[in-house]
């Protein structure tokens, strides 16, 4: 029974990470389901670069942002069952990927009510009615107002077969095909994106496969249960529609300022290790760590890469990119304090994917504490809520130009999770 303490298992992470990719759902004993909702609501704000000048990197602290992390919920379900003392089968899913970001006030990241003075700025001469300063106040006036927003949305399918290996079953492996959905949608708005102001890419739905593999330890008269998971890269060919309305003005004439093309994508792999153990019989030590190496990915839009580049830039620009891996480690303890009533906290550390890092989701990793418990309402059903408080890494708001945007400090926020699971023989 001891093994049944976990509680709600929610995450924020470095990159896009959202859910986590937990599959201890399927490492439970006999028949299990759960049903996990989590919602995420952060505070990140900061202030932009008063310096405009798209040939000058240097950072001026300008105009504050306000809060531009959206609120974000996302649910994860799954259920298992063993066919007979060796074979297990499961089904997981989650939304392992996401992003919810908005601009909104008076700061560069939105486009000015007044395009003229934006050319005059974006110019930086004495002379805004140039071909720059007039490409410029069309786009600017074309979305008067709108702020920067960018919203990422996947889904993840698994399926899972496990094997149980050894006289007394201790050893399992298991494996499966994945399943994956992304799409997404991106608005740069303002002074802040130099020639990219007011571009604009819709990056339709596309569905692709990947795969699943992992090797796990039980020994359940201590509540021993230990877990390694690869997830394999997921390569993903999407319908992207993009206007870049400085595009024709950046390449001569060649470019158009609109385009419906096809855009390469690939989801990053990960790995994740989880383990537990009884201390007593009613105290249960856990422990999860993850990797994920997020510099290898990127996000780079046909249109948008080919009107970047340069005899300086042949290869262009991406969209999104970042410089490190992610690390993420949590250390919790669940308490049985009644025979149906357990509660948990948890410490946690993610190293973040690097600062600086893109103006989309500027947050360089975080702390976290939680508290968590689960109520059995039958021997079987049980009802788990919990919490976590989050202090963001300061991070520096950057374009792949390696022009500074942004500054963003003192953040923070929290998630809450509810779960209803099954547990059967």
């Amino acid at each position: 029974a001891i093994a049944t303490l976990s509680v709600a298992s929610m995450t924020n992470a470095a990159g896009l990470d959202r859910s986590g990719q937990d599959i201890t759902a399927f490492l439970q004993d006999g028949t299990y389901a759960e049903a996990v909702y989590t919602y995420i609501d952060a505070d990140v704000s900061g202030y932009d670069s008063s310096n405009n000048n798209p040939l000058d990197n240097s950072y001026v602290r300008g105009n504050a942002t306000g809060d531009i992390a959206e609120s974000y919920d996302f649910f994860r379900y799954g259920v298992k069952t063993d066919i007979n003392d060796t074979f297990s089968i499961g089904v997981l899913y989650d939304e392992p990927f996401g992003a919810a970001a908005k601009y909104e006030g008076d700061n560069n990241f939105v486009a000015n009510t007044n395009p003229a003075q934006s050319a005059g700025e974006f110019a930086n001469d004495e002379n805004p009615s140039g071909p720059l300063g007039n490409a410029v106040i069309g786009a600017e006036a074309t979305t008067a107002g709108q702020g920067t927003n960018v919203e990422v949305r996947s889904e993840n399918l698994t399926a899972i077969l496990g094997m149980k290996l050894g006289a007394d079953k201790n050893f399992q492996i298991y494996g499966g095909p994945v399943a994956q959905r992304v799409q997404a949608d991106v608005k740069l708005r303002g002074l802040a994106y130099g020639p990219a102001t007011s571009y604009t890419s819709n990056i339709n739905p596309d569905q692709d496969y990947g795969w699943l593999a992992g090797v796990s330890y039980s020994k359940p008269e201590i509540a021993l249960k230990a877990a390694l998971t690869y997830r394999s890269e997921i390569d993903h060919s999407m319908n992207i529609y993009e206007s870049y309305p400085l595009a024709p003005l950046l390449s001569g004439g060649t470019l158009p300022s609109t385009q419906n093309t096809i855009m390469e994508l690939t989801t990053p792999k990960s790995v994740n290790f989880d383990f537990q153990t009884g201390i007593n019989p009613t105290t249960l030590a856990t422990a999860k760590v993850r990797w994920v190496p997020w510099s290898d990915f990127v996000i780079t839009p046909p249109l948008y890469n080919a009107a970047s580049t340069s005899a300086a830039r042949p290869n262009g620009l991406d969209l999104v990119e970042y410089e490190d891996d992610q690390w993420q480690v949590e250390l919790g303890l669940a308490k049985r304090i009644a025979p149906a009533l357990a509660v948990s906290g948890t410490v946690g550390w993610d190293s973040g994917a690097g600062d600086v890092t893109t103006s989309l989701g500027p947050i360089d990793g975080y702390y976290s504490v939680g508290l968590g418990a689960k109520y059995n309402v039958t021997p079987e059903w049980a009802v788990s809520a919990g919490g976590k408080y989050l202090w963001f890494g300061d991070a520096k708001g950057q374009l792949p130009t390696g022009k500074i945007v942004g500054d963003f400090q003192d953040n923070d926020g929290y998630i809450v999770g509810v779960k209803l699971s099954y547990q059967g023989e």
